[in-house]
């Protein structure tokens, strides 16, 4: 049983028209371009705030070391007294100003002259941790990644009496820069979700026109109407797109109209030829009427599928001398003997057809190759050339056979039909009871 083409096609449609709304086009041009934007100001982002913490704990690492300077100018005089409690006592209200974890006042001799908080007795001096350059630059500062050490030469006159060690922490910078980090990862997130929302509104009216040709080849495809058309917005890309689209469904329905008229045509010529007898009353063959037609169909298909076919003009050798001899009633038999027998080595889909007198046509549509037609004529000539007794006598019964192929030889089938003949007066000449090839028989 053939399946419905009608409902193949409205099955297809709706499994397109149910298809999900992520797949898109809209929606996929619109996930693309968010993450694009996305990664984009998610880098850059990040890239501002790394820099905003950097530049932040070099600011506060510059407060530090200002910080550290004024506070060994104040201790110079104090460690030249060696006041060590004015000492403490100075270390106790810088700390009140500033972030420090911890202060330590050392003389030359690398000795802890004072520190800050007073009990810190796990901190080494500072003199044991000051970094080599030092000595020559008078201050130096070691970052860490939660504070920052400071190291200051603490000078009277331009005399080195003493080292001041600073520490002072950068929670406080660091919390202030996560702060407004994760204020901005807020903002961000928020101009994602507008742009999106943008996004996808702005795609959608970009991509308005592409939406609207492919309902329409839906619709199209569904309804098998081609006199539907596609609207074009303006004359970009997609406007000449719609304007080629429009031009293809114009030919197509012009292509449809055409061979919706041949049908109709058929139709009607077939409807005469049901009134008409397409047999020959003596061999009950199809008669010349039936074979133009036939011949017209099959070289059409031949052409438009591009499919081998061939015509066979047969022939028949020595009839004449049979109805001379015999009589036109042994001819008669005769001639309904060759059509038995020539249609017992037909393939299904061949059409005998007898023209007139002693004159047959046959045409082998869908040929696999042009061997197998030349096999063929053989066999038809050698069914029948097999002993024929008739009323007691024999008949000198033979076939010459004439063979021309579509579109080889000729694409028409005027042409195709003289071709054939030609080839048969070849084989004739040849000697009958033989058959030649139209394209062999051009060159003889």
């Amino acid at each position: 049983m053939k399946p419905d083409r009608t409902g193949l096609l409205v099955a297809e449609g709706q499994m397109i028209a149910g298809t999900p709304e992520a797949d898109s086009l809209v929606l996929r041009l619109t996930r693309l371009n968010l993450q694009v934007l996305s990664i984009t100001m998610l880098l850059t982002f990040a890239l501002i705030a790394g820099a905003s913490l950097l530049a932040a704990r070099e600011l506060q690492a510059q407060a530090a070391e200002r910080s550290a300077q004024l506070l060994a100018n104040s201790l110079a005089p104090m460690l030249v007294f060696e006041d060590q409690m004015a000492a403490a006592a100075e270390l106790q209200a810088f700390s009140k100003r500033s972030e420090w974890r911890m202060a330590q006042v050392a003389t030359v001799g690398r000795e802890v002259f004072a520190q800050w908080p007073a009990d810190s007795d796990k901190s080494p001096p500072a003199i044991q941790a000051q970094p080599p350059s030092l000595a020559q630059a008078g201050v130096a500062r070691q970052m860490h990644l939660e504070f920052v050490d400071v190291w200051v030469a603490i000078k009277l006159k331009g005399e080195l009496i003493g080292w001041l060690h600073l520490q002072e922490g950068l929670e406080q910078v660091q919390l202030a820069v996560m702060r407004m980090a994760g204020l901005g990862a807020v903002l961000i997130g928020l101009a994602i979700f507008i742009a999106a929302w943008l996004l996808r509104w702005v795609q959608s009216k970009a991509l308005a026109p592409i939406v609207e040709l492919s309902d329409l080849a839906e619709r199209v495809s569904i309804s098998q109407d081609y006199s539907q058309r596609a609207k074009v917005h303006r004359f970009d890309e997609v406007g000449r797109l719609s304007e080629r689209f429009n031009q293809m469904l114009k030919r197509v329905e012009i292509g449809q109209a055409e061979l919706n008229q041949q049908l109709r045509q058929e139709q009607k010529v077939g409807q005469e030829f049901e009134q008409l007898a397409h047999r020959d009353s003596l061999t009950q063959l199809p008669n010349r009427l039936y074979f133009q037609s036939a011949l017209q169909r099959h070289v059409a298909t031949s052409c438009q599928e591009v499919l081998l076919m061939a015509l066979m003009f047969i022939d028949l050798d020595n009839f004449k001398t049979v109805n001379d001899k015999h009589g036109h009633d042994a001819g008669d038999e005769v001639l309904r003997e060759v059509a038995a027998r020539m249609s017992k080595v037909l393939r299904t889909g061949d059409v005998l057809c007898r023209l007139g007198g002693d004159e047959f046509a046959l045409i082998l549509p869908s040929l696999p190759d042009e061997a197998a037609a030349e096999q063929l004529a053989l066999r038809l000539i050698a069914a029948i050339r097999e002993p024929m007794i008739i009323d007691g006598h024999l008949m000198p019964i033979g076939a010459t056979v004439g063979l021309a192929f579509c579109p080889v030889d000729e694409v028409d089938a005027p042409n195709l039909l003289s071709a054939a003949d030609v080839a048969m007066y070849a084989a004739k000449r040849a000697g009958k009871n033989t058959y030649r090839r139209a394209s062999h028989a051009s060159r003889q």
